[in-house]
């Protein structure tokens, strides 16, 4: 008997809310799996068919390449940089307990599935007043409220909060992806600072040694200048004096690997020591444009965003229906506790109700604008991203050829410079050609060799900024070996003492309200990145 009822009810509701101007037909109803508002697909995001300097460059089709692209490199220190920064990073600390958040904020979501609203209660009232004898009252009882997801809104919640829950993940690998890139940057900046010195160093005391000859000569009563000599110092002393600009440089470096690494900033000098700059393979493990996609860490998070803002959407239309929930109570009531559990104390009551919010005065039709335009603009932002992530391939590729290609003409004008250099120190002590001949050849020189290291360390400062640009590296939270704490014949570094454990999160459907299990090594869970597909069409 209630049941028809209560369904033929149900069907009346739905008609004056269909008749009174609420945004979802019967039919879309249905389709959507009963549920009001739009059902949710991926937007289309325009890119590129294929890179533009792809036909110069070769590629490599190894997907451990990509995965583990700092390996290419072949450099132990920088390999040991990477396995320590990942055990102890803070930012990616804080990237996975945001994952714990929105795994919580989940389970949350999945139990307003159930009844909302379950208690005990329990009281004691003593009543009367003039003329009249005073009473006692004992209650005891269990209560119970579940609002019947009729329109989807409680489901809908639990999809955004899946969605918010693999954005987050896509967070973690994004901070990743962005903590192996400035490792590798700053490590191969190190570098390149470092052999910058040494040609400095190299090239000052070639010219100390012309300056002592020149000083030499000018005691012993030969025909050389004061002129000649002064000339020399001053040559000496800019080249001297571009050594502690690079060492500010190399410091900075160093001190933003200490952040990275976790740790106090320590003079990382010792432990980096002296090394080339590395250097790069001649192929890239490009892949394909629309592989960022999938890739992109960045991405991944944008489109998810918008996937869950789009089901916020049919959570603001559920409010322009009734709300259907079932009451129950149950319990015992007496005027003496002895008698409170006794089969005559006992009471119950169900049954159904519904509250519909009317003369909101378009409050709630404006939320439902408002959520509406809300997804469009993440839309727009997940498209944005895919082109900017598109532009900064590109960019990396482009420094990556051009930097060969300038350190190649740079290299064959230090050879002629370093033959003209000697040939006119020789020419100089002959007598044939004065100093100045050899003092604009020999500052030549030396900015020509610092332009050549510079342009070395971009080579390999282009790859590295096209592997992050492409999304590589995230999949190594999927290994379960990462690398070794500190490999055989690597200096030590210093670990961060009391490190709080990275809980792993487990399954991103494991049950409500499930305590998280304990923390084993893994940071992150095991998610798989997002799929890709086509926007909703647009809502009134």
């Amino acid at each position: 008997m209630f049941r028809p009822r209560f369904a033929a009810l149900a069907a009346f509701l739905f008609l004056v809310a269909a008749l009174t101007g609420c945004g979802t037909s019967f039919r879309q109803y249905v389709r959507n799996g009963f549920k009001v508002g739009p059902n949710y697909s991926t937007p289309s995001a325009a890119v590129a068919e294929q890179w533009i300097d792809a036909p110069h460059i070769p590629t490599a089709n190894e997907p451990e390449q990509i995965c583990r692209w700092w390996t290419v490199f072949n450099d132990r220190k920088l390999n040991h940089l990477v396995s320590c920064a990942y055990r102890q990073n803070l930012s990616l600390r804080q990237a996975c307990y945001r994952v714990l958040q929105a795994r919580a904020q989940l389970a949350v979501a999945r139990g307003d599935i159930f009844p909302q609203s379950q208690y005990a209660s329990g009281d004691y009232r003593r009543s009367g007043g003039a003329g009249s004898a005073w009473t006692n009252t004992w209650d005891y009882g269990f209560g119970l409220q579940w609002e019947l997801d009729f329109w989807g809104r409680l489901r809908r919640a639990v999809t955004a909060a899946t969605d918010n829950l693999e954005a987050s993940v896509a967070d973690y690998d994004g901070v990743l992806v962005t903590m192996l890139g400035d490792i590798a940057k700053n490590y191969v900046q190190v570098r390149t600072d470092q052999e910058r010195i040494r040609l400095l160093r190299a090239n000052a005391d070639i010219q100390r040694d012309v300056l002592n000859y020149i000083d030499v000569r000018l005691r012993a009563g030969f025909k050389q200048t004061e002129l000649d000599s002064a000339q020399s110092l001053s040559t000496l002393r800019q080249t001297e004096a571009g050594i502690p600009t690079l060492e500010i440089d190399m410091r900075q470096a160093e001190d933003a690997l200490c952040v990275l690494l976790g740790i106090p900033t320590v003079d990382l000098r010792k432990l980096l020591d002296g090394g080339p700059i590395p250097s790069s393979p001649p192929e890239v493990a490009l892949g394909i444009p629309c592989d960022l996609l999938r890739r992109r860490p960045d991405v991944r998070q944008a489109e998810r965003l918008a996937a869950a803002q789009g089901e916020q959407i049919g959570i603001a239309e559920a409010e322009l229906y009734p709300i259907f929930t079932i009451n129950g109570t149950m319990g015992y009531t007496a005027s003496n506790f002895g008698d409170l559990f006794k089969s005559a104390s006992f009471n119950a009551n169900a049954g159904p109700s519904f509250q519909w919010n009317l003369l909101n005065y378009g409050r709630i039709v404006n939320n439902v604008r408002y959520r509406n335009a809300r997804f469009q603009e993440l839309v727009a932002a997940y498209q944005q991203t895919v082109l900017q992530a598109n532009s900064e391939v590109e960019n990396g590729l482009a420094t990556f050829l051009e930097s060969q290609r300038r350190t190649r003409l740079l290299d064959e004008s230090v050879v002629a410079s370093e033959r003209a250099r000697g040939i006119s120190i020789l020419r100089y002590k002959q007598g044939v050609d004065n100093f100045t001949t050899y003092a604009v050849i020999e500052q030549n020189l030396v900015t020509q060799q610092d332009s050549a290291a510079q342009a070395r360390g971009q080579i390999a400062q282009g790859l590295i900024a096209t592997y992050r640009a492409l999304g590589g590296g995230w999949e190594l939270r999927l290994s379960e070996d990462p690398g070794p704490s500190q490999p055989a014949g690597v200096w030590p570094l210093p670990a961060v003492p009391d490190q709080v454990p990275v809980p792993n999160q487990g399954p991103v459907n494991a049950a409500p309200d499930s305590p998280p299990p304990e923390p084993p090594a893994a940071p992150v869970p095991n998610t798989k990145p997002a799929e890709t597909v086509q926007p909703p069409a647009e809502r009134p």
